[in-house]
């Protein structure tokens, strides 16, 4: 037995009994469930089994740490009333916004904090990381750390206008449709539905192949995809909304749509409105992702992250993890939207603690 198993179980066990000494049940539970998963998996796989989970652990800790650390500096900075709710936050949406940031600095600053241009060539192609370039290079000898931080501006760039694009369209129908009634409300529900009955990716190929694959027309096709299940969203409610008495008596005053929409309708229904804008951007973002890995999507040699999973995936046969990491670039910021939505739906939905 190696001297690192040795610790391993000795730190294990320690911290769980002083975890049950301070009566700390949650602590308790996960350092000894910890423990005894650690015990079986050591029996099968021996040391290295044991150190894959203490490096686990390590990263979990790191995150958690960062999470803390980013939501109580947020609280510190924030307004009060937005303070408040901050503090209210799990560690599971701090870091959700802790990534979202990182994502937002890495896209504003690409030029500055990439050390390299996008389509620059400074290498072979396929060259092993060095001091110079921090990921290796590509097929064609171009840094991927700095087409990685250029991704981050044009991936996830024209995902949030496309995404703009759709909620602006969805739910200003939406709004129309609850105040208006009628046969405008029946046109605009049938109509999409019929929209909503096309696979996605079939009519985005469909448009993209008939148009071409520029930016305006990628835009437009997803913004067409995705505002009708804005619009049901949002129809739905408003529809609540405007049943209430004091619609009626803005009506009654003489209040116009408009004035309806504005002061009464958006202010009630502001937070499942911007929850489902956080989701339409994770289905936009992996939609965009996966159309630039078809090849119909942000053209070369702008840097676009699906396009560098297709480009470089015979690495994979090699054993390297390059194309691993802007495919996992995709999933940690698609999981990082997600942790920050649960917690707004949670928040909306009136489920607070006591």
């Amino acid at each position: 037995m190696g001297l690192f198993v040795i610790l391993y179980f000795a730190f294990l066990i320690i911290a769980s009994c002083l975890a049950a000494f301070y009566e700390k049940r949650g602590v308790f539970m996960m350092l000894f469930s910890l423990t005894l998963v650690s015990f079986i998996l050591g029996i099968v796989g021996g040391a290295g089994a044991l150190r894959f989970i203490a490096i686990a652990a390590a990263v979990l800790a790191f995150a958690a740490g960062i999470s803390y650390a980013f939501k109580e500096f947020l609280v510190i900075i924030a307004p009060r009333n937005t303070s408040k709710e901050l503090k209210t936050a799990p560690l599971t949406a701090a870091f959700g916004m802790f990534v979202i940031f990182t994502y937002a600095i890495a896209g504003i600053f690409a030029p500055w904090i990439a050390p390299h241009g996008e389509s620059e060539v400074i290498s072979s192609a396929f060259a092993p990381a060095d001091a110079n370039m921090l990921l290796g290079a590509d097929q064609l000898g171009r840094d991927m750390f700095s087409r990685i931080i250029y991704g981050a501006r044009n991936t996830v760039g024209l995902a949030l206008l496309a995404t703009l694009a759709a909620f602006l369209m969805g739910a200003l129908a939406g709004l129309l449709a609850a105040v208006k009634g009628g046969w405008f409300d029946q046109f605009m529900g049938r109509f999409a539905d019929v929209i909503m009955s096309i696979p996605s990716l079939i009519f985005a190929l469909l448009m993209l192949s008939i148009f071409g694959p520029q930016i305006g027309v990628i835009i437009v096709a997803v913004a067409i995809i995705y505002a009708p299940r804005v619009f049901r969203l949002t129809r739905a409610v408003a529809g609540n909304v405007v049943v209430m008495d004091y619609i009626e008596a803005a009506k009654l005053r003489g209040e116009g749509d408009w004035y309806l929409i504005r002061k009464e309708i958006l202010p009630n229904s502001t937070a499942p409105l911007v929850a489902e804008f956080g989701l339409e951007f994770c289905f936009v973002f992996l939609l965009v992702a996966g159309l630039s890995f078809l090849g119909l999507g942000i053209q070369p040699p702008t840097a676009d992250w699906g396009s560098m999973v297709r480009e470089n995936a015979t690495l994979i046969s090699f054993g390297d993890i390059t194309p691993l990491i802007p495919a996992a670039a995709i999933a940690l910021l698609t999981v990082a939207v997600n942790f920050v939505v649960d917690w707004m739906l949670w928040r909306s939905s009136g489920l607070k603690e006591q």
